[in-house]
């Protein structure tokens, strides 16, 4: 089981992301499970705390990545999940995590690890 869940839903040629506060950088939003949550769950609950009034269409699991950052050594474990419709205004629900939300290219902004390797993956150059 993944350890963590992300969202990645494209519109029009952009994707949505959310930058951290702490390091201002760029991820797709989701976060870590808790204790007997499954996957799905997990990605609803971090939705609707991080962007509580984006109404979200519904999800298929793309991928389960297990794997080693090969820059910064860190174990990725994340269930992947794309959702095809996603509306509503991008207001910021956990303000102490998340500064910004936006739908923008996926190429020329300072991501995470992990949201580097799903931009890759999913929309490669």
């Amino acid at each position: 089981m993944a350890k963590s869940s992300k969202l990645v839903v494209a519109k029009k040629g952009r994707v949505l992301l959310v930058r951290r506060r702490r390091d201002k950088l760029w991820m797709f939003p989701g976060g870590r499970k808790r204790a007997g949550e499954s996957e799905r769950k997990c990605l609803r609950r971090e939705i609707k705390e991080e962007l509580p009034k984006l109404k979200l269409g519904p999800v298929k699991l793309w991928k389960e990545v297990k794997a080693k950052n090969r820059r910064s050594g860190r174990k990725m474990s994340d269930a992947i999940f794309l959702a095809k419709d996603a509306a509503g205004p991008l207001k910021i629900g956990d303000k102490k995590e998340i500064d910004k939300a936006v739908w923008c290219k996926p190429r020329g902004i300072r991501l995470t690890p992990t949201s580097r390797y799903i931009r890759d993956k999913l929309f490669p150059k």
